[in-house]
This record gives structure tokens, sequence and C-alpha cells, in this order.
């Protein structure tokens, strides 16, 4: 019961982790959004995925390791897309922000 309850409190701060990042790529892409707004949305989501990725890299995660790898690539790919967005290689969220929401939704 222990286990099943630590990874449920985890799933839920990822869960809010993610809720956060998707509601600064939303302020990021609002009309009125300022260079600081995206810097923010930019910033957060960087440093939330690099620690899911590092966090699945560990052997001692639950989720099967095929499962594991594939959320590690998509983790990879966000990291690059907003590198892309930061450098201006790439312009809006969107993308990165169905597939969070998608990763978000999967944790319910």
């Amino acid at each position: 019961d222990i286990l099943e309850d630590d990874q449920t409190l985890s799933r839920e701060r990822e869960r809010i982790a993610l809720d956060h990042s998707i509601a600064l790529m939303e302020v990021a892409q609002a009309a009125t959004a300022t260079p600081t707004d995206v810097a923010n949305a930019i910033a957060f989501s960087n440093k939330l995925w690099t620690v899911l990725v590092e966090d699945l890299a560990d052997t001692g995660n639950g989720p099967p390791k095929a499962l594991r790898a594939q959320i590690i690539s998509i983790g990879i790919w966000i990291l690059r897309e907003l590198e892309d967005i930061r450098t201006g290689k790439a312009t809006g969220f969107a993308d990165v922000k169905a597939v969070s929401q998608s990763i978000r939704d999967g944790l319910l």
C-alpha cells in the first residue's frame, strides 16, 4: 500500500508540474505575451522535462523499460523543440503543449 501511495503521489506531482508547464505555454502563446512570458515557459518546461527524462532513465523507475524509453524519446524531442523555440528556429508552443497534455492525461 505504501509503494502504491508513493507512486500515486509521484504521478500527482508530475501531473501538477505538467499542468503548470502547459499554463505557462498558454500564457506565452497569447497575443499579449512578453519575451519574459516566453522565457518563463521555456525555462520551466526545460527543467521539468530534464528532470522527467533523468528520472525515467533510472532503472529503478516503475514503468516497463519499453514505456520508459518511449517517454524518454518524447522528452528529448520536447527539449529539442524548446531549444528551437528559444533560438527562433521554431515558433510557438502548440506541438510541445499538445504532447505535454497527452502525457499529463496519461497520468490520470
